[in-house]
């Protein structure tokens, strides 16, 4: 094989443009193998095959910095710089990250994960570049769904202002995750829509439908002509006017025609900025034909295309279907994403109520003041957005929401480990930077059961409320039985005991359940308590429980800083500690590296066994027990 002998890009440029393409199809062979095995990003990869050779072809990486936005697109980038050998570990627990990481290769030149960060990051590194008196060239590489956040035109803005020679590939697939939304993406056809525009469009067909034994196919032809019209003279427009030189577009799968494009404006003095067209999936009909399902997948049969079937439900699922279920007797529920209809499980409320469904794009920060200002109209907006990505609105939610007490609904997806990918997505922080704006009800729920009774909770409140809850499958269908509200800031004891009391919070309570029966099995008797809120603190309960053991253990999947076990440190620094003996057992204060989420549960002690050995660590020299 071809790649056998690329230990890295220079090799590269020893090769043919036959042999080129004969690359990408091995590269696109072993993207699909390894996909298929591990779970990972699939069509985003495929897409960006062919660009990633012409890219690493004509310029010379690690000198020259190539920025992959989102990262998302960058195995192709991985195979081809000396990590072919790895990369069947890809996402799994030890091996290489499914994202660029400075620290595990040169040639990644930023880390990334989130998106739209690259334009910004690359002018970056031209002024240092500058400051610093060096040559080199930067490149960022950003899709069209990426260029709907406002930090891509923040950076385009500043580019054209400063006149750097900033290269920006965009990556045209007409999609980010889910299909792209916004003016944006309709810019062109706005554009031809236009009051002469379509009055010179409706003559033409007049005259040529008059003229004798034109009928359909030259219609058919001036249609043609029109695209092409389309693609000459109006995408440019908008990059001309923000400072760039535009070129485009040009097929993203023709390798020669992008190495001569490359080449052509690699040293253009100022910020240019290269329209490339792919294809999502590029080279497996599945994902070609299902390019959003394959964006992000799990392991899957090749020949198919089918995934894994899981018997479980996802709390996403449980959470989507619920949100249906609530907006059939509420016409005041809108739901809102940022361009993660299917992750955040909205799929179905789409079908059902499409004109109360907003995606605003990747603009997590307008999808939270879209909804403060929906809430002031009466209606209740419920926000999806996953854990990490929600940390981009942290002054929205402060300042356009809880600040004016509107009723908005946070649905939190991916809190806590979400596992292969890794420290980017992690959801470590919410509960920390959520808890501490006042008017914000925070809550996470143990069961899928639980969520539902939350959300209808949630909805019935006349103030801002977060809802945070995990990645994965729950037991069971988790959806028998009407949701109930649950009292505000009221915790529950699940099991009772007299030697140490274990509180925790959403996901952890399972486990804490089970750690539970481990130390019964060691003569430890401990009470388990589900606090349900983090914000405001079932105090009362927790405390008095605790002060009747002498010792606390709390346990949450979030940062030790700042989470729910801070605040029972706090309840107990106001009330006095009496003597307790007391612990905090979360994720500790380092990003979480990439891995199988029972894998880093138990590395991080947030098993059954973990928790049960902490417990049995706060008791042990006072009640004599043996070790479990």
């Amino acid at each position: 094989m071809l790649i056998e002998k690329i230990n890295g890009p220079q090799d590269l440029k020893e090769l043919s443009v036959p042999r080129l393409k004969e690359l990408a199809g091995e590269l696109r062979e072993i993207i699909i193998e390894t996909v298929a095995t591990n779970g990972g990003h699939l069509a985003s990869n495929l897409g960006s095959v062919d660009l990633t050779i012409a890219l690493h072809y004509v310029f010379n990486s690690p000198e020259d910095k190539i920025i992959w936005d989102v990262g998302h697109q960058a195995y192709a980038h991985k195979l081809l710089t000396g990590r072919y050998r790895a990369f069947s570990g890809i996402r799994q627990y030890g091996g290489i990250s499914g994202f660029p990481k400075i620290s595990e290769s040169p040639h990644d030149a930023f880390g990334t994960g989130h998106s739209s960060t690259s334009i910004s990051a690359a002018l970056g590194m031209l002024a240092g570049r500058d400051l610093n008196r060096e040559k080199f060239k930067v490149i960022a590489v950003i899709g069209d769904g990426a260029m709907t956040a406002g930090l891509a035109f923040e950076g385009l803005n500043q580019a054209g202002h400063l006149k750097k020679d900033l290269i920006v590939i965009l990556n045209d697939n007409e999609m980010s995750i889910s299909p792209n939304v916004g003016a944006l993406s309709a810019y062109l056809r706005r554009m031809m829509m236009g009051d002469l525009y379509t009055k010179l469009k409706k003559e033409t067909k007049i005259f040529l439908e008059r003229l004798p034994g034109v009928g359909e196919p030259v219609l058919k032809i001036a249609q043609k002509a029109e695209d092409t019209v389309k693609g000459l003279v109006v995408p440019g427009l908008l990059f001309e006017e923000l400072g760039f030189e535009y070129v485009g577009p040009v097929d993203g799968h023709k390798i020669e025609a992008l190495i001569e494009t490359v080449n052509t404006f690699k040293d253009f003095p100022g910020p240019v900025l290269i329209h490339t067209i792919t294809q999502k999936g590029k080279g497996y009909k599945p994902a070609e034909q299902n390019p959003g399902i394959f964006h992000g997948i799990g392991p899957f049969n090749i020949e198919t295309g089918e995934q894994i079937p899981s018997s479980r439900k996802s709390y996403s699922e449980i959470f989507g279907n619920c949100l249906t279920e609530l907006a059939k007797h509420d016409e005041r529920i809108i739901a809102i994403t940022a361009a993660m209809t299917e992750g955040t499980g909205l799929s179905e409320f789409v079908r059902n109520f499409p004109k109360r469904f907003y995606d605003v794009g990747i603009a997590e920060g307008h999808a939270v003041t879209f909804a403060a200002g929906l809430a002031t109209q009466g209606l209740r907006p419920v926000v999806a957005i996953y854990s990490t990505f929600l940390q981009r609105s942290y002054d929205e939610i402060v300042h356009d929401v809880c600040l004016q007490n509107l009723p908005v609904v946070f649905a939190i997806d991916r809190g806590g480990i979400v596992g292969d990918d890794g420290p980017t997505h992690n959801g470590a922080f919410d509960l920390s930077y959520l808890r501490h704006i006042p008017s914000l009800v925070v809550m996470a729920p143990k069961d899928g059961y639980e969520l539902r009774c939350m959300l209808r909770t949630a909805l019935s409140l006349d103030g801002p409320s977060a809802i945070r809850y995990p990645r994965g499958s729950v037991e069971g269908s988790q959806e028998d039985g009407e949701a109930e509200e649950i009292p505000v800031g009221r915790a529950e004891v699940l099991r009772q005991g007299k030697d140490v009391v274990i509180a925790a919070i959403g996901s952890t309570v399972g486990p804490a359940v089970e750690a539970s029966r481990l130390l019964e099995e060691a003569g430890v008797s401990a009470c388990v308590i589900n606090a349900r809120f983090v914000k405001p603190l079932d105090a009362d309960l927790i405390l008095s429980r605790a002060r009747e053991t002498g010792h606390i253990l709390t346990v949450e999947e979030n940062t030790v800083l700042g989470g729910f076990g801070s605040a029972v440190l706090e309840e107990l620094a106001a009330s006095g500690t009496g003597g307790l003996k007391v612990k905090t057992l979360g994720l500790p204060d380092r990003f979480i590296e990439h891995g199988p989420q029972g894998v880093l549960r138990k590395m991080l002690g947030l098993d059954a066994e973990g928790i049960a050995r902490e417990a049995m660590a706060l008791v042990r020299k006072s009640a004599g027990c043996h070790k479990v």
